[in-house]
């Protein structure tokens, strides 16, 4: 029998409770019942007057919101909004009824520029949340995955200016200067002198016959550097992304344990190199039981490498190609002899020690005379001298012991498991969740965005599992913090919590 006019129940008035419309096993309400709320307003206490202006919004509920945004990838502020409308369970969660009116789209963003910009808020709800993680026993940091992830800018690539580059101080230079004298006092040579003051070269005067106009001498040093700046958003970065698309980006550099719990993020543009950036995101990371690192050939320095041999963490990092030339010998060809410290190439020749440069390299030199006559010499160098010149790294003998870490028993399994962690952290991140571009401008806003997102994944993933183990209304978690150790990090955000 064919049914007709089956929208005639349209305008009746029923009587409804909010609580029955969302199924029991809806994502929303386990999320909510995974974890105890009321935490945010010891955060956000300080933000608001005890004792004057309006009543304001709830800040659960304008924690929520984006909560929401992030944690069904949807686009923007203003589209979560309307979708909230019409969502009974968005709905219940934000603990709206149905004739409650939505928030305006623009109320988030009013509340981040007076109260919650320049804070830590965003990093402390994830640490909040991460703290959960720990206290259930879920968090393995015994072996953790380190990468970093790029997300386009909200810009218009084309809108580019040029911008003199600034050279920014590495995290181990005092280190590696010190090391440098030593390994040059050791071979009968004098310390380097300080290059501090600029060279002559780099006098701002313009050339001669040249313009003598303000831009004219910024653009006339020697060794001026330029980069590509967007207009729109001058705090990403020029990302080359493969050998033809190039973007402005943010680059997202997070670390997960082996079963995808994220623990660290730090937020960089996306031009700067993963190595050079590394040292903040293990900062936050480093004191939390790590026995192994594992990373991408990006991370392979022997800066990283020694970093992380003296806090006593072994790295697994990849085999990375010689990037040598075809046609020549590559450099593990040259063999090295620690004993009288020198190489010897493949025509048996020694390559003696000649000086220690200021990137920390020593630098072995052949005699010019003598492979002047060698028959592999159009393999060896293209010097016009018939100079031959191998190059060894003073932290080398790190970068040696990471390859002997590599072909450890059990490495290369451990090392295929970035697929599985790291990797699909990302990909998820970029598939579910909105992170293949934000909607946002400036870092500061990036790093909002981040913070939630990686907490949303990380609640998500914990509240699925509390709901399969039947502890969904379990808040009460103290007696796991007490078996089971939280990192320092964590402890020092919690404290905020109790005052």
């Amino acid at each position: 029998m064919m049914t007709q006019n089956a929208d005639k129940k349209r305008e009746q008035i029923q009587f409804l409770c909010m609580d029955d419309m969302v199924p029991k096993d809806h994502l929303l309400r386990i999320i909510d019942q995974a974890i105890d709320w009321n935490f945010i307003y010891g955060l956000v206490e300080e933000s608001y007057s005890p004792d004057n202006g309006r009543p304001s919004m709830d800040p659960v509920m304008l924690i929520k919101l984006p909560f929401i945004q992030y944690l069904y990838g949807i686009k923007s502020m203003r589209q979560t909004c309307k979708e909230i409308q019409v969502n009974v369970a968005y709905r219940w969660f934000l603990g709206l009824d149905m004739i409650d009116p939505v928030p305006h789209f623009s109320t988030f963003g009013k509340n981040y520029t007076r109260r919650f910009k320049d804070t830590d808020l965003f990093e402390q709800i994830f640490a909040r949340i991460l703290a959960e993680c720990y206290r259930y026993r879920l968090v393995d940091p015994t072996e953790v995955f380190v990468d970093a992830t790029h997300v386009k800018a909200r810009v218009n690539n084309k809108r580019v200016q040029k911008r003199i580059a600034h050279e920014e101080a590495l995290f181990y230079e005092e280190l590696l200067k010190k090391e440098i004298n030593q390994d040059r006092e050791a071979h009968g040579k004098n310390p380097l002198k300080e290059n501090s003051e600029k060279d002559k070269d780099d006098d701002p005067s313009p050339p001669s016959g040249g313009s003598s106009s303000e831009e004219g001498q910024k653009t006339s040093f020697v060794d001026t550097k330029t980069i590509k700046c967007s207009t729109s958003d001058p705090e990403s970065g020029w990302f080359r992304k493969g050998e033809h698309k190039h973007v402005f980006a943010y680059a997202v550099e997070t670390a997960c344990d082996k079963n995808g719990w994220i623990l660290g993020y730090t937020i960089h543009p996306g031009n700067e190199h993963d190595s050079r950036t590394f040292p903040q995101l293990y900062d936050k990371i480093k004191n939390i039981g790590i026995k192994t690192l594992v990373a991408d050939a990006g991370y392979k320095t022997p800066a990283i490498a020694k970093l992380l041999m003296d806090d006593g963490i072994r790295p697994l990092l990849p085999y990375k190609a010689p990037m040598t030339k075809e046609g020549f010998f590559k450099k593990y060809e040259y063999v090295y002899d620690e004993y009288y410290d020198c190489y010897l190439c493949p025509g048996d020749k020694i390559l003696t020690y000649k000086t220690t440069n200021r990137n920390g390299y020593r630098e072995y030199k052949s005699c010019g005379e003598t492979c002047g006559s060698c028959p592999s010499l159009s393999r060896c160098t293209g010097s016009k001298d018939h100079v031959k010149t191998v190059t060894r790294h003073i932290w080398e003998p790190y970068l040696e012991r990471c390859e002997e870490i590599r072909h450890t028993y059990g490495m290369k399994e451990l090392y295929a498991k970035r697929k599985e962690t790291i990797e699909r952290l990302f990909g998820t991140a970029k598939e579910n969740h909105g992170f293949r571009y934000t909607q946002m401008f400036g870092k500061a806003r990036m790093e909002m965005k981040v913070g939630l997102t990686f907490a949303c994944m990380n609640l998500k993933k914990l509240a699925k599992m509390k709901e399969r183990k039947g502890l969904v209304n379990d808040t009460d978690s103290g007696f796991w913090s007490q078996i089971y150790k939280i990192p320092q990090w964590i402890r020092k955000i919690e404290l905020g919590f109790a005052s």
